[in-house]
């Protein structure tokens, strides 16, 4: 495959790639950074009604992928599926504009379908940039990781502080606005990237079906269709108890018959086992991002009670303190990734477990750290900022244990045949941890369904922190005992 070279060494469509992931994530963290908040003080929710919506939510737009995933591969190719996705992403910001709970649902489930699309085949398109054995690759995929960020960073600032400042409807609109930008540079810089196979629609995509239509368009049509099932399920949000439990289960026994499979035909029992261990991380997966996307809901709560966010007599927006995350993923990074490379010629890089339980082991100490601003508390009962910036710190170097390592670690684990199968699982596991994640924050700071305040408020959140952080400490130990055992189910992949 040929690609015009740019400065970098890399394809011309990266940086295409980049800027438009960039401005999604702008689109879709400026709405997540808000959602809280929003529900809380303009929708008048109570804390745990909140958090169970936006875990619902987010558990849905992480889930979305695999579908958006696999109608791009079969039927409406990568570009059109981007497209589509990006419009109604886009369109869920501006119904949030409407300013009722049912136009904030209705511009939800856009956002949910929108994002199933955007995401999954965006990510794609940079992979088929690259052949299989090109060595920038890796380097390719780290540039387009930190598109994802800085768009994660002006979210958190930009559009938290316009919707805290001017009014949450401003904040939306301005990620909405984003989200344009990034389908027209997208659209209109499309030759760029255009040597990527798969872009176009395929031929089962044009083949007509019901009513004269063919399939894309049917499936256009049907997207649009989906959303109020979206509207019903972040309502009735206790369904998806049993769906992703549901789900969990079928993926699980998936994996594993695809590994007998597998191990039947080379006559070599690896396959099965390294689909255990796949479920195993899963589980532990879903542990560690439970607790972390607390930013959205408990934390950001927490800062807008019970945090001093004065700095030289500016009060920082309670929502623009979830800025740390991204800000501390850039800083860190790179430095991570050269740490790997630098460990692993001396022969101490630690093993996949091990690396998931010091992981933990951070994200644990994150919360624990909030013991330590009870000793600075002010008259007002409120922790210093500084509390804040040293949980997200060793909240994102934790992720930084985790997240780049568990893609790597899938695309290792599964048979070739069924990689896509076990990338939808891992992205599942993600959508359980949110929405779970929803549920641990629905019982902190509020008490009887009322939020409290001052003092009451300030130990309540302090006590459930501690609490996650010994409770993950304790899964971490755990998993270090176990290495040894889970290391034999992935025979040899590291």
């Amino acid at each position: 495959m040929s690609n015009t070279p740019v400065k970098q060494g890399h394809p011309d469509g990266l940086m295409t790639l980049f800027f438009s992931e960039m401005w999604e994530r702008f689109c879709y963290y400026g709405m997540r950074t808000l959602l809280t908040l929003y529900l809380v003080k303009s929708l008048l929710k109570g804390d745990a009604e909140a958090s169970l919506i936006y875990g619902a939510y987010t558990g849905l737009v992480y889930a979305a992928p695999i579908l958006g995933g696999r109608l791009a591969d079969q039927f409406l190719g990568y570009r059109y599926a981007v497209i589509l996705g990006g419009l109604m992403m886009a369109l869920g910001e501006f119904l949030i504009l409407g300013g009722t709970e049912n136009t904030m649902l209705i511009g939800m489930g856009a956002l949910i379908i929108g994002n199933g699309y955007f995401k999954a085949n965006i990510s794609t398109i940079v992979g088929k940039l690259y052949t299989d054995n090109d060595p920038r690759r890796d380097s390719g995929f780290t540039i387009f990781y930190i598109g994802i960020n800085v768009g994660a960073l002006l979210a958190t600032t930009l559009v938290a502080y316009v919707g805290e400042t001017y009014g949450f409807d401003k904040g939306f609109g301005l990620a909405g606005i984003g989200m344009l930008l990034g389908i027209f540079i997208f659209w209109s810089q499309r030759k760029s990237y255009s040597a990527a196979p798969g872009l176009e629609v395929t031929e089962a995509g044009k083949k007509k079906s019901l009513m004269g239509l063919t399939n894309q368009q049917l499936i256009t049509i049907g997207s649009f269709l989906l959303i109020p099932l979206c509207y019903v399920l972040i309502m009735q949000n206790q369904w998806l108890d049993y769906i992703l439990l549901g789900l969990f289960g079928y993926v699980s026994w998936s994996l594993i018959s695809a590994g007998s499979k597998a191990d039947s035909e080379n006559n070599v029992a690896i396959w099965k086992d390294r689909m255990i261990a796949l479920i195993i991380f899963m589980v532990i997966n879903i542990s560690f991002w439970a607790c972390f996307e607390q930013a959205g809901t408990s934390l950001t709560l927490f800062a807008d009670r019970n945090v001093d966010r004065m700095i030289f007599g500016w009060e920082m927006p309670a929502s623009m303190t979830q800025f740390f995350n991204p800000f501390f993923i850039i800083t860190f990074g790179s430095i991570f990734s050269i740490m790997w490379v630098k460990l692993s010629a001396m022969g101490k890089n630690p093993s996949i477990p091990l690396k998931f339980a010091f992981g933990i082991i951070q994200l644990a100490a994150g919360f624990l750290l909030t013991q330590v601003g009870m000793q600075f508390v002010n008259e007002s009962f409120q922790v210093p900022l500084m509390t804040l910036f040293f949980l997200y710190m060793l909240h994102t170097t934790g992720e930084l244990f985790l997240s780049p390592i568990g893609l790597s670690m899938v695309t290792k684990l599964a048979p070739k045949n069924i990689a896509g199968t076990a990338m939808g699982a891992w992205f599942l596991s993600f959508a359980i941890a949110n929405y779970v994640g929803g549920k641990i924050a629905s019982i902190t700071g509020s008490h009887g369904g009322e939020p409290l305040t001052g003092q009451a408020g300030l130990e309540q959140y302090i006590s459930i922190f501690t609490t996650i952080g010994f409770v993950l400490l304790g899964f971490a130990f755990l998993i270090i005992l176990l290495n040894k055992p889970i290391k034999k189910l992935m025979h040899g992949v590291e």
